[in-house]
């Protein structure tokens, strides 16, 4: 009981911090910007991830209900793995957005238009949604016939796929598939577009212009480091650390999964200065209200 305290906080945060970038987005018309849309973007997925895993990570530590259906737990893993997998996508297109804010500013609203926001949304939920219902499928058809016990508190497909008694070879390898053309190309196309900005910097004659210039990327390079190292490091140890102990595991799986909904709404904030000022604008006057 005593362990669900900090799970419960964690939420507490996380759906509020969240949420409040949403809505400072939503009603501010001076953050109504291709920047802000994109912000808007991780927010929203963030809070998909959470709502996909609070159900079976609060019903362990809050209420000691240790089961989940079959159908339940593919739901739940199809969800979890569409968000995550949109969130890649997500980062990747606000590395774009970076670039073109760099590269040509004076034609940034006008490359950037909603409708171009807009397509880049629809098609990253659309890859995520497509790439998962394979895998959804194939774990559908496997016999279930030893033990049923996951690792974490919540369906990782990793963690299921280590269950059935079947062949699940066409798995690992569609999974690794989906994990390449997803996590792989993004992250190699988001180091590409930030060479081609340092590259832009570099061409920036003051020293003060190019320090603005990058200051403009930090919010997004912490986002980028914040999703991806707990993932890949939880992929790792899938891959090779099965004779790590399970308390190591436990963390991090639970590091993957609540550490960028929970820190990157608190880096947005902080170093956005118009989505901090707006926070604390709206927050006086529901103070005021009260």
């Amino acid at each position: 009981m005593w362990i669900s305290i900090p799970f419960c906080l964690i939420y507490t945060i996380i759906f509020p911090g969240n949420g409040i970038i949403l809505h400072i987005i939503r009603i501010d018309s001076s953050l109504h910007q291709p920047m802000y849309y994109f912000l808007a973007m991780p927010a929203f997925v963030e809070l998909g991830v959470s709502a996909s895993t609070m159900p079976t990570v609060l019903s362990i530590f809050l209420f000691g209900i240790n089961d989940v259906s079959f159908g339940g737990c593919l739901l739940q893993m199809f969800s979890m793995h569409s968000f995550t997998l949109m969130e890649s996508g997500v980062l990747l297109a606000m590395s774009v957005d970076r670039f073109v804010a760099i590269y040509s500013p004076l034609r940034y609203t006008t490359i950037l238009t909603i409708a171009c926001i807009s397509g880049m949304g629809a098609a990253i939920a659309l890859r995520s949604v497509m790439l998962m219902l394979p895998l959804l499928f194939l774990l559908r058809r496997l016999p279930f016939c030893g033990h049923n016990t996951l690792t974490h508190s919540y369906c990782l497909h990793s963690d299921l796929i280590k269950l059935p008694c079947g062949d699940t070879r066409p798995n690992s390898i569609l999974a690794l598939f989906v994990i390449t053309f997803t996590f792989g190309l993004d992250l190699l196309f988001i180091v590409v577009s930030y060479v081609l900005i340092l590259h832009t910097v570099l061409e920036i004659a003051s020293g003060a212009g190019r320090w603005q210039a990058l200051n403009t990327c930090v919010s997004h390079i912490c986002a980028v480091l914040v999703y991806y190292v707990p993932m890949i490091s939880l992929s790792l140890m899938h891959r090779f650390g099965r004779h790590l102990p399970p308390l190591f595991q436990t963390v991090t799986a639970n590091a993957y999964l609540f550490f960028p909904p929970v820190v990157n709404p608190i880096v947005y904030s902080i170093k956005i200065k118009e989505i901090r000022n707006s926070v604390v604008l709206t927050l006086s006057r529901k103070r005021g209200e009260f």
